[in-house]
């Protein structure tokens, strides 16, 4: 009576192998076309071609290592920078203790600029800039890597420091080193300015326009030298730092309303698409969203050591520390895969609605701020 069961099973995975088999020859017919073409040639036609998928493997060897490897990746980077021991606020004269000589022309560095630079030094320097690498721009069979599950996580978290990194160098020109904002705006500051604003997926090649081009790590390269040679005139008291209360306040409404575009883009995603692991751009938004944080975590850490002052001056010190310690507890989520599931999901998380909990929060802790010093 078993027999007909059996006799079914056994045609079933006959034709499931078949199948496979099928799909597998399909895939392969091109590739073995093509090595049969390749066995079939001289070596002045071998040679070339072969010389020519070599360099092909060893660039794509090149370029997985490179979006795999988070070098220098460091949640709790701040530490470095010791910025509980600054004595006094960015531009102002050193202090020294009680019964030595300060000094003569010497200033407070940015702790703001410090940070900056580090933050650009790593994402071209310590890690390979993946926006602008040739095989990145070339996609998988023309597909964009971002539309795809794999190869595009680094690259997402880099546009995420760099969209933090890009809002403070305009804060710097516009507001944070002009006197009263009457004082004329600083050349190195303006230059840095506008090497950040540069394209981010430029090689040395562009078809629109067509012609050569400076690759987008070469322009950022550039700023960080300008941002140094900044501090150091300002470390000479040879160019100023305002560090008022209004800068402070227009600095921390830009970086909200940045923040808070962020926000938006996550929960455009989370609401609109529950994929869950099968959501191949989630994890897009949620390494950009990952990333801005993390610059920002800095950024906004220095701020407090450069604005000392006005921060305890107008009694900010409590909300000020709850603002940094919210974003570095966003950046403890470093889930393996990203999952933007539905919200009362049980099987399948929403990790794009998690960190957007976090953005809110630091979001309005700088809107309470910023009301606090606009009374």
């Amino acid at each position: 009576m078993l027999d007909p069961i059996v006799a079914f099973f056994q045609r079933l995975f006959s034709a499931i192998g078949r199948g496979i088999g099928i799909v597998i020859a399909w895939l392969l017919f091109p590739f073995i076309t093509v090595a049969n073409w390749y066995r079939g040639r001289s070596w002045i036609i071998k040679g070339p071609i072969g010389i020519g998928l070599l360099l092909l493997i060893a660039l794509y060897g090149y370029f997985i290592w490179q979006t795999q490897a988070w070098t220098g990746f460091d949640p709790d980077y701040v530490n470095r920078y010791n910025l509980a021991e600054r004595k006094n606020d960015a531009g102002q004269p050193i202090k020294v203790a009680a019964g030595e000589t300060a000094p003569a022309d010497r200033c407070e560095r940015s702790a703001i600029v410090d940070v900056t630079a580090d933050l650009i030094d790593y994402n071209v320097n310590e890690n390979a800039w993946i926006s602008s690498m040739l095989l990145y721009k070339a996609g998988l069979f023309g597909m964009d890597w971002d539309h795809t599950p794999w190869f595009d996580n680094k690259a997402a978290f880099q546009r995420g420091v760099n969209e933090a990194v890009r809002r403070t160098t305009v804060e710097l020109v516009d507001s944070l080193v002009r006197m009263r904002g009457t004082s004329g705006i600083n050349p190195r500051l303006q230059s840095v300015r506008s090497k950040m604003q540069y394209e981010e997926t430029n090689w040395y090649f562009g078809l629109s326009p067509f012609g050569p081009l400076t690759p987008t790590p070469s322009q950022y390269r550039a700023a960080i030298a300008d941002l140094r040679a900044f501090n150091d005139e300002l470390a000479s008291c040879a160019v100023t730092f305002d560090a008022r209360a209004d800068n402070f306040l227009e600095f921390m409404d830009r970086v909200s309303s940045s923040i808070g575009s962020t926000s938006a883009m996550l929960r455009e995603r989370s609401e609109n698409y529950n994929g869950g692991w099968f959501d191949t751009r989630a994890d897009d938004r949620f390494w950009f969203a990952y990333g801005q944080l993390y610059g920002y975590y800095g950024i906004l850490s220095a701020t407090g050591a450069d604005f000392d002052g006005v921060i305890n001056q107008r009694g900010l010190g409590p909300i000020w520390a709850e603002s940094i310690k919210q974003l570095r507890a966003s950046l403890k989520i470093q889930p393996l895969i990203i999952s933007n599931g539905q919200e009362d999901g049980w099987i399948m998380p929403t990790h794009l609605a998690t960190l957007g909990f976090y953005v809110l929060r630091v979001r309005s802790n700088l809107v309470e701020m910023r009301d606090i010093l606009a009374r």
